[in-house]
């Protein structure tokens, strides 16, 4: 609490008054608000993520012209990062690595305010490149304050700058893996469940570590939700997920990751290769079928959800193998 009221109070003096003339040389005040990284140097909290910015050459695009959202890591933030991916400073992480990392907490062409996320969840992108070059994905839940990832919440937020919106946040928000945003979505719990139970087979299927694994893939997951595991369950007489045995649950899972990144508007009608097997693709009904004629709905307001490993699209019904 202490720390959000004396960001509050620095954050008031994000106004600078500065004199100007007209032609008769008349001195007269105007207010001018500071851009997004004068804000952050007038914080001494935020120093870190200011040397970042320089290190990686990233002040003059945080300071251009348009609107932007920035998710502003807290020096705090930035030390427990750099602890736990074992840099023990600033100047070990490599260039490139940070500039994702920076840039990851960038949403360009829109201010947004915490009153736009209140009571609702969903995704944007940031501006950094995941693969193909594509815009990794930000999950939010605002639901309870506003926390993005899953991990990092706003601890304050709304402040207004010349060039967009600032969230002092509490945790740097790593770039995302498939399991981020399996594990971020409370819409996706079963989905968790089942391929935590499937590495519980013998022999282990490495689901959760291979989703983990920024450097695997890339893959694509048409990913069933909660509700399309339940009706599963009915569909089979089942009770649980344990009901089946481990090398059913993996079977069914292999028919969901394809191995390559598909975003949506590469998907094209006809086969589609998953690792189980063959399943019948309708781009313009935006559905997938599978060799039992059973259809899955892709979800269009769910779909594009991408990872530094790959990209989720969510389905409304879970693919099953030849029965």
């Amino acid at each position: 609490m202490k720390t959000i009221k004396k960001l509050s109070l620095l954050f008031l003096a994000t106004f600078a008054f500065v004199s100007c003339s007209d032609d008769d040389d008349a001195q007269q005040m105007q207010e001018q608000q500071l851009n997004i990284v004068e804000t952050a140097q007038a914080t001494p909290s935020l120093s870190i993520l200011v040397e970042a910015a320089v290190q990686v050459g990233l002040v003059d695009a945080l300071s251009a012209s348009g609107d932007k959202t920035v998710l502003a890591p807290t020096n705090d933030a930035f030390t427990a990062f750099l602890d736990a991916k074992g840099f023990a400073s600033l100047e070990e992480v490599p260039d490139e690595v940070l500039t994702q990392i920076l840039l990851n907490h960038v949403i360009d062409g829109s201010n947004i305010m915490s009153s736009d996320l209140a009571g609702s969840t969903g995704y944007t992108t940031t501006l950094a490149s995941g693969p193909n070059n594509t815009n990794l994905s930000l999950f939010w839940d605002g639901t309870s304050g506003v926390t993005f990832n899953g991990t990092s919440d706003v601890a304050l937020a709304d402040i207004n700058t010349s060039n967009g919106i600032v969230h002092v946040v509490d945790a740097v928000i790593d770039l995302p893996t498939i399991a981020t945003f399996a594990t971020s979505n409370p819409n996706l719990t079963n989905l968790v469940a089942a391929l935590q139970y499937a590495d519980s087979g013998m022999p282990t299927v490495p689901y959760i570590t291979t989703v983990s694994d920024a450097e695997a893939g890339p893959f694509t997951v048409f990913a069933p939700t909660d509700a399309a595991f339940g009706d599963l369950l009915v569909e089979l007489n089942a009770t649980a997920l344990t009901d089946l045995d481990t090398a059913t649950v993996d079977a069914v899972l292999t028919y969901h990751v394809v191995a390559a990144n598909v975003q949506s508007s590469m998907l094209a009608s006809g086969t589609v290769a998953t690792l189980g097997g063959d399943i019948t693709a309708d781009a313009t009904a935006f559905t997938l079928t599978d060799a039992n004629d059973r259809v899955s709905n892709i979800i269009t307001s769910l779909v594009d959800i991408q990872a530094t490993n790959g990209v989720v699209h969510a389905i409304d019904q879970v693919i099953l193998p030849p029965q």
